[in-house]
């Protein structure tokens, strides 16, 4: 599998892969976290325009799609009911979504952000249990809860490697 930057070419793939979250989502307890539109069309758009889209392929096409970025995000600057691990540079992935019958695509996509950023957060709805666990078998740690721009709660997870190469801590699991 190999990860490149999206292009506009790109645009009507992901949001069906998008649209297919949506339903894997629903059909999984979690019909909240992304709704009926979430990612919405100029979200992406802006994504691909900014260089922050990114997709995982395999055989020319694409397996897995999610936005990538080193420095600060806004919804991460306030942690509640636990703590970052650090307040040192750090990557962001968002937006994870594989396409169906896809396998290890959404794996290969979040190691790829590591290598990137040895110092990686992301977060996911309460209910989104797959993802949850998705993280935590690719070494990630409940941190707290934080809150979306539209104020909705999630929850918080970071990997972080030392220089050492040791794993960093925020607090025991839940």
């Amino acid at each position: 599998m190999e990860i490149r930057k999206a292009a506009f070419a790109d645009f009507e793939q992901i949001m069906n892969i998008y649209a297919y979250a949506r339903k894997f989502m629903a059909e999984h307890g979690n019909e909240k976290q992304w709704g009926d539109a979430y990612p919405q069309e100029e979200l992406i758009k802006a994504d691909i325009a900014v260089g922050e889209c990114y997709v995982c392929t395999e055989d020319g096409k694409i397996a897995c799609v999610f936005t990538f970025f080193i420095g600060e995000d806004p919804t991460y600057l306030k942690i509640y009911k636990g703590r970052w691990v650090n307040d040192e540079k750090y990557g962001v992935a968002h937006r994870v979504a594989a396409a169906e019958g896809t396998k290890g695509a959404a794996t290969c996509a979040i190691n790829w952000c590591y290598e990137q950023c040895k110092n990686l957060r992301m977060d996911t709805h309460e209910k989104n249990i797959p993802m949850q666990n998705f993280l935590r078998k690719l070494g990630f740690h409940y941190c707290g809860i934080i809150y979306t721009s539209d104020n909705s709660e999630r929850l918080a997870f970071q990997k972080i490697k030392t220089e050492n190469g040791e794993e960093m801590y925020a607090q025991k699991e839940l």
